[in-house]
């Protein structure tokens, strides 16, 4: 479950987000691999899912090994906005 001002990380391959899995664990960052929200498609099947908290940290360090993801979406108000630009 995806909790409220929660951000969802989609990458468009397994392999993508799986190599972000290991370097965020290697970074001990605090984020959950997650199925994809059904309101949101991915071919992947598989997101990330962190706090507001750790945003600038987990996001740059995906930026810094070339695996920012495809797009973000925040959960508000019981709907994910597309913040992807915004970030």
């Amino acid at each position: 479950m995806v909790k409220e001002n929660d951000y969802v990380a989609i990458f468009h391959s397994i392999h993508r987000v799986l190599k972000a899995e290991k370097i965020l664990k290697q970074e001990q960052q605090d984020f959950l691999l997650i199925p994809v929200p059904r309101q949101l498609t991915s071919d992947c099947g598989l997101a990330l899912r962190f706090s507001p908290g750790v945003k600038d940290d987990l996001l740059s360090i995906l930026a810094e090994s070339d695996l920012s993801p495809a797009e973000i979406y925040q959960r508000s108000d019981g709907a994910y906005l597309d913040v992807s630009d915004l970030l």
